[in-house]
């Protein structure tokens, strides 16, 4: 069989101002490795590094904010310890002349009152329960039912994800990319399936996205747009998430967020239901990084047809440190060990071997 040429995916690619080493990107994935206080920790540096190969990595979500915490052992992006703990990860990636931008994240009703702080109940657009459990300090628990923010609380969210761009900056990171995908707090904002608002965050997909638009707003005074990303998913039907009409919603916010001139819109093409993500590109008058299963091959043809400009590598990343290396070598892949993904320390983390380690141990 013949074999499909790599270089789209393998050249190098520029990204706003960002020059980047190929065409490939680190989808940020949540690894629960941080250490106390949800600081980012020296292992978590090495892990980064290793995969500093990647054109672009954009780390796991890092919460905003106490109240944007969702899961044990994710790290935050707001006290000054954590804001070291980040630093000696950008650093470690720059000196194996990597890029890195970092993923700014409020889980909303994802959480638990056994995560917030003084029991506090978890916070959503509208007092609508998520189906399924969380891990706590007391082990699995259902989600409980969350409080509607009122209306007067949203600038000071909003305000959270600015000053966690702040932070990020203090950090050293290239840049940021804003969550709103997956379920989370923007998602649900987004979405008329937990989005029952009638105030001027619900009803209409301009009122819906507005939250989306004010937190993009913010977070470009402080990186410039050309240093922000957004990452959306259209279908993504965990977490009990639904909405009526997924095309028009998105495209709507793929049309809001084309007028910023931002880095990239990056896209989970994963999820139920039909829907055309080429619609998006369309309507998003900047660089596409598509998400959702992609073989090296899949990837190239995508960034050749122009279906794609970046394609974002996730568990591939995770258990290849040198990933890029493989596929310009056409060598196989190392199996993901999934038991460790959300648990341990090295093991299933910093211990995949790369080709050359894995050769010279035979």
């Amino acid at each position: 069989m013949t074999r499909i040429d790599l270089n789209p995916l393998l050249s190098p690619a520029l990204l706003g101002k960002l020059s980047l080493k190929n065409h490939m990107v680190m989808a940020p994935m949540t690894r629960s490795r941080a250490g106390s206080g949800d600081v980012a920790s020296p292992l978590m540096a090495e892990y980064y590094s290793q995969r500093a190969g990647a054109g672009l990595i954009i780390t796991e979500g890092s919460q905003v904010s106490a109240q944007g915490k969702g899961y044990l052992r994710t790290p935050g992006i707001f006290t000054p310890q954590q804001i070291a703990g980040w630093k000696q990860v950008t650093e470690a990636v720059h000196a194996e002349g990597g890029q890195i931008f970092l993923q700014l994240w409020h889980v909303g009703r994802l959480s638990h009152p056994l995560v917030q702080v003084n029991g506090a109940q978890p916070v959503a657009p509208s007092a609508i329960k998520a189906d399924g459990e969380i891990y706590t300090i007391e082990g699995l628990k259902p989600y409980e039912l969350p409080r509607a923010l009122e209306l007067d609380e949203i600038p000071g969210v909003v305000a959270d994800f600015r000053q966690a761009a702040c932070n990020a900056k203090l950090a050293g990171f290239d840049g940021v990319e804003i969550h709103g995908a997956n379920g989370y707090l923007i998602d649900q904002f987004l979405r008329d399936g937990t989005n029952k608002r009638t105030d001027a965050y619900g009803g209409s997909v301009e009122n819906r996205a507005r939250l989306l638009k004010e937190v993009v707003e913010a977070v470009i005074e402080v990186f410039g747009a050309s240093r922000v990303g957004v990452r959306l998913s259209p279908i993504f039907s965990y977490f009990s998430m639904s909405d009526s009409d997924p095309q028009a919603t998105f495209e709507h916010a793929a049309g809001m967020l084309s007028r910023y001139g931002l880095a990239y819109l990056h896209i989970v093409e994963a999820g139920e239901g039909p829907f055309d993500f080429r619609a998006l590109k369309r309507h998003f008058n900047g660089p596409y990084i598509a998400n959702g299963g992609y073989s090296a091959e899949r990837a190239a043809t995508a960034i050749s047809r122009g279906e794609a400009d970046l394609v974002a590598f996730g568990t591939p990343f995770l258990a290849n440190p040198d990933l890029v290396e493989r596929f310009k070598l056409g060598q196989p892949l190392n199996a993901p060990d999934a038991a460790t993904f959300y648990q341990g320390d090295e093991r299933g983390y910093t211990d995949y071997p790369t080709l050359a380690e894995a050769q010279g141990a035979r």
